[in-house]
C-alpha cells in the first residue's frame, strides 16, 4: 500500500482538499451544529415547524446538491445571510494539529481548499487547526457561483481558472460521490472515510481498500498518516 500510494502521487503538484470532515476529524461533529442551524434558518425563513423544515432541508440536499442551492432555486433565497447564519458555530472543539500541518507542508506544489461552505468558515477552521498559511487558494461556494459539489461545472472552472493539469492533481473528499467528476477529469482521488456525514446512506458508503468504487483510488481514515506515507 505505501509503495503503491507513493508511486501514484509522485507527479502530483496540485493538492485539492475538501474542508469539513476532511481537514478535521469527523468525530468532532462540527457539521451537526451547522446542520441544526440550517434547520432553524429554514423554519424561520419559510415559517415552518422544525420537523417540516428539517424534512425540506434533506430533500433539497438530495435534489439540488446542497440545501442552499435548493432554497435559492425554489424560494429565491439570498445566499449570504444563510451562509453567515449556518457557519456561526463554536470552533472550540478544533485544535491545532502540528503533524497534519507538517505533512501538508511537505507536499510539493500548490495546496487548495475546495468547499461547499463559505470562505470565512474555511479560514476560521484552517486557523483553528493551525493550517492557515498552508493553502494558496480557497474556492468556496460563492466563488463557485453557488453551484455545489458534486456538480461538474465549478470544478471545471476551478481547473481552468487556476491552470490545473488534472493528471497532476489529487482530490481529497469525505463524500464519495464528490470524487466522481475529479476521477473523470483524470485526478487521483482519496476518500477520507467517515460515518458522521448527516446524509449518510445512499449518498455515502464505507468501502474497504479492496472494494472501492471505480472513481475512488484510495481510502483512508487517517489523513495525516496517509499524507506522511505519500510524502515518503
Amino acid at each position: 500500500m505505501r509503495a503503491r500510494a507513493r508511486q501514484a502521487f509522485e507527479e502530483v503538484e496540485e493538492w485539492i482538499f475538501d474542508l469539513d470532515n476532511t481537514l478535521y476529524p469527523a468525530h468532532l461533529d462540527l457539521f451537526s451544529e451547522i446542520d441544526r442551524r440550517m434547520t432553524a434558518f429554514i423554519a424561520e425563513f419559510l415559517s415552518l415547524t422544525p420537523d417540516r423544515a428539517r424534512a425540506l432541508q434533506k430533500q433539497y440536499y438530495r435534489d439540488h446538491g446542497t440545501t442552499l442551492r435548493g432554497l435559492m432555486d425554489r424560494h429565491g433565497l439570498d445566499p449570504e445571510p444563510f451562509l453567515a447564519h449556518v457557519h456561526a458555530i463554536d470552533l472550540a472543539r478544533l485544535h491545532p494539529e502540528p503533524a497534519l500541518a507538517r505533512a501538508l507542508a511537505r507536499l510539493p506544489g500548490r495546496r487548495i481548499v475546495y468547499t461547499n461552505g463559505s470562505e470565512a468558515h474555511a479560514r476560521a477552521v484552517l486557523a483553528a487547526r493551525g493550517l492557515g498559511g498552508l493553502f494558496g487558494e480557497i474556492v468556496d461556494i460563492t466563488r463557485a457561483r453557488y453551484e455545489p459539489k458534486p456538480w461538474a461545472g465549478p470544478l471545471d472552472r476551478l481547473v481552468a481558472d487556476l491552470g490545473i493539469a488534472p493528471a497532476r492533481a489529487a482530490m481529497f473528499e469525505d463524500i464519495a460521490r464528490n470524487l466522481v467528476h475529479p476521477h473523470a477529469l483524470g485526478m487521483r482521488t482519496v476518500l477520507v472515510r467517515s460515518d458522521r456525514h448527516p446524509d449518510a446512506g445512499d449518498l455515502y458508503q464505507h468501502h474497504e481498500p479492496a472494494d472501492l468504487p471505480p472513481h475512488v483510488h484510495f481510502v483512508t481514515d487517517d489523513l495525516t498518516g496517509f499524507l506522511e506515507e505519500i510524502a515518503g
